[in-house]
């Protein structure tokens, strides 16, 4: 018999015991009366599911043992009407087996698929496809308000969309919120946004007299240049609305080293400039608020408002999740410097440090 000839005989054993397995299913479900379940063997169901891409169907060896113990406690005819405790050990059984097969349907298709928007600009690339998305939340211990000389811990949120399949790039901590709708690999630019929180006279002392400041949003773009891999440039300019409605425009710099696997510390310089409607809401004082305040009159101006440096040293646990700790210097310079609030109340010097973790996952846009 020659070799071809085994093979032949070997395939049309394999597949026929298959097929006849799946008739016998197929006899069985036909018998089954309306209130029976007709369970699947787990190993089939694992198969199955594994099925979904080679990559996960190579781990199917590697399920966990109690799935099988599930498998031995399932029986033919098992009625809808069950004990209190057979209904908690089928509960477990499920949960496990959800918890087993979660990671083959993750890695196949993306978390959220949306429906495509109404109108695309012509200018910008299509928004269908599959985007990245990055969420978290961070703490940061900073001074208590712009320009203080306290400090408090305080909750940062963290976001950013990229395109999906692209060169994951570095995040800094004075980062606004922003999506890169252009994405050329060491050029990005698109929207970002900050919050800027309230500031309340009478939460600080230092605050008296000078009156209560609204929340800002400040909507703008951004870009970012990598000359070199292990080099980041970046400036955003936003326009604010609520608190402050004058232009604010941030610029840094990182040196971005990588240390051992998953570990990379960066560096780099800091400066922001400000319009006047930026910084005269926060650092002027007006007849009516040096009477209430004790403070003398300050007519502030915008321009050059500060200048410092920082640092962050981040984790990367697994394609998803993220870790970093950071520590920034400002120090504030023009008149938000000068005026009466900092030099009589306050501090030049502001220094935050801060910690957080992200989490990433992708979104499918029709």
């Amino acid at each position: 018999m020659t070799p071809s000839v085994q093979m032949n005989r070997m395939a049309r054993a394999t597949f026929g015991n298959k097929a006849k397995g799946l008739e016998q299913a197929s006899v069985a479900n036909e018998r089954q009366e309306p209130g029976e379940f007709a369970p699947v063997p787990v190993g089939e169901m694992i198969t199955t599911a594994f099925s979904t891409n080679d990559h996960s169907r190579s781990r199917a060896q590697d399920i966990p043992i109690e799935v099988a113990v599930c498998a031995g406690s399932a029986r033919p005819g098992l009625r809808r009407a069950k004990r209190p405790r057979q209904k908690h050990h089928d509960l477990l059984c499920m949960a496990l087996m959800a918890l087993t097969l979660m990671p083959a349907i993750a890695t196949a298709e993306p978390l959220v698929t949306l429906p495509a928007p109404a109108f695309e600009l012509p200018v910008l690339p299509p928004v269908s496809g599959t985007w990245t998305v990055m969420v978290g939340v961070g703490g940061e211990y900073k001074p208590d308000f712009e320009g203080a000389n306290r400090s408090m811990l305080s909750p940062v949120p963290i976001f950013s969309i990229r395109r999906a399949g692209s060169a994951e790039q570095f995040r800094g901590p004075r980062d606004g919120a922003s999506i890169a709708l252009i994405d050329f690999g060491d050029l990005r630019a698109g929207p970002v946004g900050k919050f800027v929180a309230s500031r309340k006279a009478n939460n600080f002392t230092e605050l008296n007299g000078l009156g209560d400041i609204g929340a800002t949003v400040e909507l703008g773009g951004f870009l970012e240049y990598f000359p070199v891999d292990w080099f980041r440039t970046r400036v955003e300019t936003r326009q604010g609305f609520g608190g402050h409605h004058g232009v604010v425009a941030d610029f840094s710099a990182d040196a971005i080293v990588p240390i051992i696997q998953g570990v990379t510390f960066s560096a780099g310089p800091r400066f922001t400039w400000e319009s006047t409607k930026a910084t005269a809401p926060y650092f002027g004082i007006d007849a009516i608020q040096a009477m209430a305040s004790g403070l003398p009159v300050f007519n502030a101006k915008g321009g050059a408002h500060s200048v410092g440096a920082g640092a962050q040293l981040s984790y990367r646990v697994n394609p998803q999740w993220e870790v970093h700790s950071y520590v920034e210097y400002q120090r504030l310079l023009g008149d938000a410097a000068a005026s009466p609030l900092v030099t009589l109340r306050g501090s030049a010097n502001q220094t935050t440090v801060g910690i957080g973790a992200s989490y990433s996952f992708d979104v499918k846009i029709r």
